[in-house]
């Protein structure tokens, strides 16, 4: 089975160890949408030890709190899907009442045009907030 998680990083690394990597999505609509993804290859959160799941959680919620700080969004959205790509990793999206779909999920109807809330040297400034 070829696994596109596997095979490519996904999207500019804001962050990596041995065990994960969080990346930012190239996403017109959306430029901080960030991914949590998990390096080696597990379906589902129960699949890794207490200690693995307790790792990849810290990082969603580093992550959720670095678009916080960066962007004051007026919400994150957390989801860990994995239908079309059975490989954990949990989507970390700042929302706001302005973007494309909101109060919808991305996946839903569009709502209107939206604003996209990208910053300059947004990838910077994320991986300092992580580091930080």
């Amino acid at each position: 089975m070829q696994c596109e998680l596997c095979q490519q990083d996904g999207g500019e690394i804001l962050y990596r160890d041995d065990k994960l990597r969080v990346i930012l999505v190239a996403d017109a609509d959306y430029p901080a949408f960030c991914r949590v993804i998990w390096q080696a290859h597990v379906k589902e959160m129960t699949d890794l030890p207490a200690v693995d799941r307790a790792h990849v959680l810290d990082w969603v919620l580093r992550t959720e709190q670095a678009l916080r700080d960066v962007l004051n969004p007026d919400k994150i959205n957390l989801a860990s899907f994995g239908n079309m790509v059975p490989h954990l990793h949990w989507h970390v999206i700042p929302r706001f009442a302005d973007d494309k779909h909101f109060p919808n999920p991305l996946w839903g109807a569009a709502q209107r045009d939206g604003v996209a809330h990208g910053l300059p040297q947004l990838a910077a400034r994320l991986r300092a907030a992580l580091a930080g």
